[in-house]
């Protein structure tokens, strides 16, 4: 038996068990895992002593922006502050790099700027837009994990939404591909009808989050869902509902599930952990769609997320120039929709999580396991199992830390959190049995490395 590292902990995540143990990592992979005192006497040992080893976390929802957005967000610093947030590999979103991820050749652009500026390993989805149903399949075939569509305008002119009849066109050809489709499921028909209703009564304020609020309602997501339902229901192509907001589109959810229909369900920790109730006039930092809705509706996703209806965690990742965010005005209406939290999401999650009683295998299902299992790589990533990589973060549950912009590695440090405490301090990363992060050092140079489906 011999190692090139062993990473020991009194309490190691497995998918059987939260106990002591070491874990054996030989060219970038976990090859035993076995007592806490069992391993080669002459193999390097990072001993984690009390704190916790979970797997490596996948993100499958992350805004990078590169190539043509870059002052929005880059591969470099994404990377680093997944990195510093215990996340070992993200899937980054088609949407908001220029030229959007529809077409073949973007995805060369997109791979073009990644390589050599990674710090964790990087995946890549593509878009559904009305123009591109021949591309799907040539962009399948070079390597996107699925693709992603939107039911209501993304926001960017690159990216267009799809009616229905698009919709079911690439449902047929993504079923005949084996690919998931993830939606952002909300219909501009109740959006258009909740404007219209809010300037009847003269002009609303657009410093108040009630306004917003008002202008995305629940109605929007769930006559998106229903949409979503019926189409997996004729097509059966395997979808899955990005950043769920709403508690009154679970009902249909469930009684999908029960069904056998193929669709799974994600939410973001700001529906967890934020509440409309708390958010200032003004606070476009606040910003993201669907919105932050009441502390009733979060607690209704709580209870979902413990029963398995929604089965992941995920950031959402959103970063945008701050400029963007309209702090000096306050309107709610005009400011650039999304959250920063790449970084943050183990802390944030868990700090919401503990209060009511959920558990560490729990966490590692939502932040690693269900990911990778979405996008095909829960047979290589999100598990500290033999024959996995070995990626891998150490943290404590215990310690805490209040939110300040200097300890994020994002390109830009406006994030709704701010002056939070959160417990859960991420103290190492390891990629692939490299380390990658520790308590606020980094390597000389990126290690991540391209996941494809050629990689898989």
């Amino acid at each position: 038996m011999s190692a090139d590292l062993v990473i020991r902990s009194q309490k190691v995540v497995t998918p059987e068990d939260l106990a002591p143990a070491s874990i054996h990592i030989q060219d970038g992979r976990i090859t035993a895992i076995a007592g806490f005192d069992d391993y080669p006497p002459d193999a390097p040992v990072f001993d984690a002593g009390n704190s916790v080893v979970m797997p490596g976390l996948v993100d499958t929802h992350v805004h990078i922006n590169e190539p043509g957005r870059t002052e929005w967000e880059g591969f470099a610093s994404a990377t680093r502050a997944a990195a510093a947030g215990g996340v070992a590999t993200l899937v980054d979103m088609p949407l908001n790099c220029i030229p959007a991820t529809t077409t073949p050749q973007a995805l060369q652009a997109k791979l073009a700027a990644a390589r050599g500026n990674c710090w964790v390993d990087v995946g890549f989805w593509g878009g559904v837009v009305p123009e591109n149903v021949g591309h799907l399949r040539p962009l399948f075939e070079a390597g996107v994990l699925g693709f992603k569509c939107f039911l209501i305008p993304s926001g960017v002119e690159e990216f267009h939404c799809v009616a229905e009849s698009h919709l079911r066109i690439a449902c047929h050809e993504l079923k005949r591909l084996g690919a998931v489709l993830i939606v952002h499921a909300e219909l501009p028909g109740p959006v258009d009808e909740a404007v219209r209703a809010l300037n009847k009564g003269g002009s609303p304020d657009p410093r108040r989050y009630s306004t917003f609020l008002n202008s995305r309602p629940q109605k929007a997501e769930n006559e998106a869902v229903a949409l979503v339902i019926r189409l997996c229901r004729e097509t059966g192509c395997r979808m899955h509902i990005v950043h769920h907001s709403s508690s009154v589109a679970l009902p249909a959810l469930r009684e999908a599930r029960r069904e056998g229909l193929p669709i799974t369900v994600e939410t973001c920790p700001h529906y967890l952990c934020l509440a409309a109730e708390d958010v200032p006039d003004g606070a476009t930092q606040f910003k993201c769609c669907p919105p932050i809705r009441e502390r009733d509706n979060n607690e209704a996703l709580w209870a979902a997320l413990g029963e398995g209806l929604i089965e992941m965690v995920v950031s959402d990742h959103s970063p945008c120039p701050p400029e963007m965010k309209m702090r000096e005005s306050g309107n709610f209406l005009r400011a650039w929709g999304g959250i920063s939290s790449l970084q943050l999401r183990l802390p944030l999650t868990w700090t919401a999580a503990r209060g009511r009683g959920y558990s560490l295998r729990q966490l590692t299902e939502w932040l690693c396991r269900a990911p990778a299992r979405l996008v095909g790589l829960h047979n290589r990533k999100g598990a500290i199992q033999k024959g996995y990589d070995a990626d891998l973060v150490v943290w404590d549950p215990e310690a805490s830390f209040r939110v300040d912009g200097a300890l994020l590695h994002h390109r830009h440090k406006l994030t709704p959190y701010t002056g939070q405490v959160l417990n859960g301090v991420v103290e190492a990363t390891f990629l692939r049995g490299r380390k990658v992060f520790e308590r606020g050092w980094f390597p000389p140079a990126p290690a991540g490395a391209i996941v494809s489906r050629e990689t898989l």
